[in-house]
């Protein structure tokens, strides 16, 4: 029997959490990362958390009978947008990755309730949000069966 457990993330996790963003970004958009950047970046978020919160998801099981192990299955990101509008933050769900062998198995779905559960016990947290490409149907009914609906934005950016 194995149960899934959420955990906020901590330093020795950069590693994993980069590898995971680099597969992320291949898998979804096709763009191959730098890794020691995507390891710089990860790392900054998890030491600073005016930046970021980085959560895991650990798969526990029981080993022959009474010793249990646990096996990071996935993660996701927070960051937080004020918004004047409400006069509150909107907590970005970001930087989402299941592992290939827990993927269809609720560890989203764990992940998801976790932080919305925070949200909704942190004052000042209006809800949240996230992007999705536009041709990721999978996800896009995934996030729809979480409750969340298209808020009917583009999203445009500009490099510097």
């Amino acid at each position: 029997m194995s149960r899934l457990r959420i955990r906020d993330a901590v330093a020795a996790d950069r590693d994993l959490i980069a590898d995971w963003m680099v597969a992320m970004a291949w898998e979804t958009e096709h763009k191959r990362l730098d890794p020691p950047t995507v390891q710089a970046g990860v790392g900054a978020g998890l030491a600073d958390p005016a930046k970021a919160r980085y959560f895991v998801a650990m798969r526990e099981a029981e080993v022959a009978g009474h010793e249990t192990i646990a096996v990071p299955a996935g993660t996701l990101m927070l960051t937080r947008e004020w918004s004047d509008w409400r006069n509150g933050d909107w907590w970005w769900i970001q930087s989402v990755y299941v592992a290939a062998e827990h993927r269809r198995q609720g560890v989203y779905q764990a992940l998801h309730s976790h932080v919305a559960a925070l949200a909704r016990a942190t004052p000042g947290v209006v809800g949240l949000r996230l992007y999705v490409e536009r041709g990721n149907a999978a996800a896009q009914r995934t996030y729809r069966a979480m409750g969340m609906d298209d808020a009917g934005y583009d999203i445009y950016e500009q490099g510097t």
